[in-house]
């Protein structure tokens, strides 16, 4: 499947959930934002939002400094 993810287009498979997608990119531990199709997703559903051929999602994570 397709999806546009950060805005660039990616081919994902056996990647059916937010939480697999997380996983994917070692991501799963970090501080973050993920929305799909211009919607927040709860971290407590990444488990069950699934990602679908054309989803957009859009992953944020945050970096301190100072």
């Amino acid at each position: 499947m397709t999806i546009r993810l950060n805005g660039k287009p990616v081919e994902l498979e056996g990647i059916a959930t937010v939480s697999a997608l997380l996983a994917h990119y070692n991501l799963q531990q970090k501080i973050l934002v993920v929305e799909r199709n211009g919607e927040i997703v709860d971290r407590s559903a990444y488990e069950r939002t699934p990602i679908m051929d054309g989803d957009k999602i859009e992953i944020v994570h945050f970096v301190g400094g100072g």
